[in-house]
């Protein structure tokens, strides 16, 4: 029988040990005396407790990864297309635009543009001698395009590309003074390349330029010109791949182009953009100078715009008040210390839209229903989103502080916004994850929802709809049955969420991806496929390119590189697809030379015509239009909203005269309060 030695004499703890695990130890005398083990000491009783928490953390991660990987066996492989065709590009490319039958190409230093038919180099331009960082091309027809082209020190370049030759037309944003200069943050064209905006910062502010661009004017100049007459032959292209044709900007703004031929040296003159407007971020709310709001009101000239919180009763003493109490209530959380009050540059998005009932018109104005009448602004942090009219005349001197036409207040600061490609839902993401859809035609918000997780959502996108997506245009009085409306939103943390919008149902919202468990599966880019009813490619760091739909949440199709080549710049993805051949442009770089400096790099091409995509995603027949007596009641109701809002369109013309009605009312009533006070006393 084992003998129990007893190791603790019978006596208090010495104070060494206070920290020390008490459960068994303050029970030890009721504890065996015939167990065969003695008790370990209490180091040692917690080194193993320690080892046996690390060891169950890691059995739950092991069994966490083998239910990983039985889900993965069970899920459908998706079907791996390779690329269709590829060509070489001198240097490394930077940037892709496809326009009409030509591909664009930015590279380390210059620009190319290639055949879609045969990927043969047509032509290139490197004046400039730096880097493009985007492209942003549109095909004009009779064998021109727009095309603005950033480089690595944010200039912007216009060219007009016509007869397979670059004609730089102006840069937007080159000044003289180096210290002055602006870099370009984005550009954005309008559907059919009536206006263009520019997105410009300083060293201490931002603003946004709008551009008329007179392409009607370009087109006949470039055909009435004798160079255009002239041309070059292809064989002369190809003897100047290395000077191709360059060009030079002179001070009337024409632009020459210097040809390795002398005889074919020729002046081509073309229309400069018109500087349309310039928008710029709201000012900061500052106290009030107002007694009461009889003053507030008789110093508003115009009841059209309102939501600013410009004019206001709070003074700056309260503003000062609420933020010192504000500071000392929550001081520990606020660092204070280095704090800068000064004005930095922002970043603002900003859309094209349409004639609608949102955006309506001044009197007067002719409006064209395909050409764009206003843009959509909102800047980082800010809660407004602000409309401006494109139909402004034309001045000497463009307007800098120029007022919204419009402006929505919204309940949280706006993250992102989106526009359908038909141009006639407007989506908007808070910072708060609440989703509004917007009907621009019918001026009411189709769908209210929010993302219950706490998400910061990254950006939203429209997907394809056969019933927003068709070209029939319903006859007046009906609307089309039950369209549904569908926003893809990608999170910050790589988790999609699919938003559906019916008109006459409540709205859904469903999970599409979790957040990965592998920071190498997160999502760089999401691009929807508007060729397919709910198709989406994502991006991802790995590397891989594939394509979801989005009614199953599957993988369906995978886009695979030869193994001699990897995506390039994964995080950063350089691709484009092709609207009108329906095919994707991805950059690839051999595996030795993916860090070398201008290297070559190689486009692939994946031809979607090439695979059995139409029986992944069947498109859904168009819905009959339903008449009147078959109509819900919900259907019918928003058919009356609309023919009484289409009724009330005179009102806006009325709008001055009310106003005006209303601030002679106020005068009135100061005036008559004056009365009662009676004369001030010497």
């Amino acid at each position: 029988m084992a003998v129990y030695i007893r190791k603790h004499p019978l006596e208090i703890p010495l104070p060494s040990e206070k920290d020390w695990l008490k459960d068994d130890e303050e029970d030890f005398f009721l504890q065996d005396p015939e167990r065969e083990r003695d008790a370990l000491p209490q180091p040692v009783r917690m080194v193993t407790k320690l080892v046996m928490l690390v060891f169950d953390d890691a059995m739950e991660i092991a069994e966490r990864r083998e239910r990983l990987r039985e889900a993965e066996k069970l899920k459908v492989k998706p079907t791996e297309c390779f690329a269709t065709a590829e060509f070489q590009v001198t240097r490394t490319a930077t940037c892709l635009a496809v326009s009409g039958k030509y591909i664009f190409v930015g590279l380390s230093l210059g620009l190319a543009a290639f055949k879609v038919s045969d990927y043969t180099e047509v032509c290139a331009w490197d004046a400039v001698k730096t880097e493009i960082c985007a492209i942003h091309a549109l095909d004009l027809g009779n064998e021109g395009h727009i095309l603005f082209a950033v480089d690595e020190m944010g200039l912007v370049c216009l060219f007009c590309f016509h007869k397979e030759c670059f004609l730089l037309i102006k840069i937007l944003n080159e000044v003289e003074d180096i210290s002055k200069r602006s870099t370009c943050v984005e550009v954005v064209l309008s559907p059919r390349g009536d206006y263009a905006g520019v997105l410009l910062q300083g060293n201490t502010k931002a603003w946004l330029e709008i551009y008329r661009l007179p392409k009607d004017s370009w087109l006949k100049e470039m055909e009435e010109s004798p160079g255009a007459a002239l041309g070059l032959t292809s064989g002369e292209r190809r003897s100047s791949q290395a000077s191709a044709k360059s060009l030079e900007l002179h001070k009337d703004g024409s632009a020459r182009m210097e040809s390795p031929v002398a005889v074919n040296e020729v002046d081509i003159k073309l229309s400069l953009p018109v500087l349309l407007l310039i928008v710029k971020p709201p000012k900061p709310i500052t106290g009030s100078s107002f007694k009461n709001p009889l003053d507030a009101l008789k110093k508003v000239d115009d009841g059209s715009v309102l939501g600013l919180g410009y004019n206001h009763l709070i003074k700056d003493s309260q503003w000062e008040q609420q933020e010192a109490i504000f500071c000392s209530m929550y001081r520990e959380y606020l660092e204070v210390k280095g704090k800068s009050r000064e004005e930095m540059p922002r970043h603002a998005t900003f859309h094209f839209l349409l004639p609608s009932q949102i955006l309506q018109v001044r009197p007067g104005m002719k409006v064209q229903p395909d050409v764009p009448a206003g843009i959509s602004v909102h800047w980082d942090g800010s809660h407004n989103l602000c409309f401006y009219l494109l139909n402004h005349p034309l001045k000497e001197k463009v307007d800098s502080d120029l007022n919204p036409d419009v402006v929505w207040p919204c309940a949280a600061p706006i993250v992102c916004s989106a526009v359908s490609s038909c141009s006639r839902y407007l989506a908007l993401a808070c910072e708060d994850a609440a989703i509004t859809i917007w009907d621009m035609q019918l001026g009411y918000p189709l769908s209210v929802t929010t993302i219950l997780e706490e998400r910061l959502i990254r950006s939203i996108h429209f997907l394809w709809s056969s019933a927003v997506a068709s070209d029939k245009t319903p006859c007046a009085g009906t609307d089309p049955a039950c369209p549904i409306v569908q926003l893809l939103v990608l999170c910050t943390d790589s988790a999609l969420y699919l938003v559906k919008a019916p008109r006459s149902e409540k709205s859904s919202i469903t999970l599409l991806a979790n957040r990965p468990q592998d920071p190498n599966l997160a999502v760089s880019a999401v691009v929807p496929v508007l060729a397919f009813p709910s198709a989406v490619l994502v991006f991802s760091w790995d590397g891989k390119v594939s394509l979801m739909n989005t009614d199953t949440s599957q993988i369906v199709y995978c886009f695979i590189i030869p193994p001699s080549h990897s995506v390039a710049s994964p995080w950063q993805p350089v691709f484009t697809v092709d609207s009108v051949n329906w095919c994707l442009l991805l950059r690839g770089d051999k595996q030795q030379q993916a860090d070398a400096l201008d290297s070559c790099s190689t486009i692939f091409l994946f031809d979607f015509n090439s695979y059995p995509l139409k029986e992944a995603f069947p498109q859904e027949p168009d819905l009959p239009l339903k008449s009147s007596q078959n109509l819900t009641w919900f259907e019918r109701c928003n058919i009356f909203l609309r023919d009484r809002q289409q009724s009330l369109l005179g009102l806006r013309e009325q709008l001055p005269e009310f106003w005006g009605r209303l601030q002679a009312q106020a005068a009135a009533m100061d005036e008559e309060r004056q009365k009662k006070k009676g004369p001030k006393k010497p």
